[in-house]
């Protein structure tokens, strides 16, 4: 299926490229693809600006797409030019011999110094926009967490997460009672 995705000429700070993947550092309030209601200003539009050719296993809306960032969530993203590429990121994603790791500030401090939540995922029942913990229409959600430092009334947190989830980070922080600073949603 032939795209109708304008590139478009946007700032990228990319830390690593060769002819197989690039590493980009996403901007926060930067979608990462294109999906109902915006078509541009995406990440997606700024790679087919920067690259001549995105693997297309995820589609015509996320060329050269593996895994994703939450809008307002800043970070580094590895971007598949390729098909084989792009295979083998999302297998050592599902093997998770891949390491994501995300940095956290949260309200509040946790009694222990590591835990892991694991509480299923699925669409809040009253907003549509938003997930929740919730048994209805939910799939498995496990997320590893160490504190890295307290201060007055914040914790900073290493995350790693075992499944991928929309929004996973954030609901499971704010289900355990320690939502992420700064996030109005949850």
């Amino acid at each position: 299926e032939p795209s109708d995705l304008l590139p478009e000429a946007h700032s990228l700070d990319v830390l690593f490229e060769d002819d197989h993947l690039l590493v980009v550092n996403k901007p926060p309030a930067m979608t990462v693809n294109p999906a109902a209601g915006r078509r541009s200003g995406t990440l997606v539009n700024a790679l087919l600006h920067h690259c001549d050719s995105l693997s297309g296993i995820n589609g015509v809306l996320r060329p050269g797409i593996v895994h994703r960032l939450d809008k307002d969530t800043s970070g580094l993203l590895v971007v598949a030019k390729d098909d084989a590429a792009h295979r083998g990121l999302a297998a050592q994603i599902q093997a998770r011999t891949a390491e994501r790791l995300y940095v956290a500030f949260v309200w509040g401090h946790f009694g222990k110094g590591t835990g892991r939540i694991e509480a299923p995922i699925g669409r809040h029942p009253g907003d549509r926009k938003r997930m929740a913990v919730t048994g209805r229409s939910s799939r498995a959600a496990v997320t590893r967490f160490s504190v890295e430092a307290r201060f007055d009334f914040l914790s900073r947190l290493a995350v790693q997460l075992e499944t991928g989830r929309t929004h996973q980070i954030r609901v499971h922080l704010s289900h355990a009672g320690h939502p992420v600073f700064g996030d109005p949603t949850y």
